[in-house]
């Protein structure tokens, strides 16, 4: 299994989360790729969203068939400027690449934010680490162990 998959599992684990992550052939690097290899909706897939907040990282999960509103974004996170950071920056601050950034277990503390609608379904899929490895959970579950503040982040 690879190296970024076991960090997810045993992330997962320290916030009460059991992980069971299924790799799959096709790439599920974007939410679109990735309902197609996993067979559900696009708004079954949870996007793992860095974002800078006035120069800090902030995760905003958000519905695979919605855009982020940016400015919602900085007003729910109590800040002005918001930007979305490099691949390079996402890294350094998740650990993991962009294409595989899971909901938690990342290098850097950051505050968390879920897209309300995420919520309206009993199960959703996030990335595990890698861009072809995902796993499913209730977004209910998921948004009360990341301590995910819920908001509206969709772009109208």
């Amino acid at each position: 299994m690879h190296p970024n998959v076991m960090a997810v599992i045993e992330a997962g684990r320290r916030i009460g989360l059991e992980v069971v992550p299924k790799e799959f052939q096709e790439s599920t690097r974007t939410a679109a790729e990735a309902a197609e290899a996993i067979g559900v909706e696009p708004a079954q897939i949870v996007k793992s969203l860095i974002f800078m907040i006035d120069d800090r990282p902030v995760i905003a999960l958000v519905s695979g068939d919605k855009r982020l509103d940016e400015a919602k974004l900085a007003a729910a996170a109590g800040g002005l400027r918001c930007r979305r950071p490099g691949a390079d920056e996402v890294r350094s601050a998740t650990g993991f690449p962009v294409g595989g950034v899971p909901p938690f277990g990342h290098a850097v503390a950051m505050p968390a934010f879920v897209e309300q609608t995420l919520l309206a379904h009993d199960v959703v899929w996030a990335a595990a680490g890698t861009p072809h490895v995902n796993f499913a959970i209730d977004p209910r579950r998921l948004a009360a162990a990341v301590k995910a503040v819920t908001a509206d982040l969709a772009a109208t």
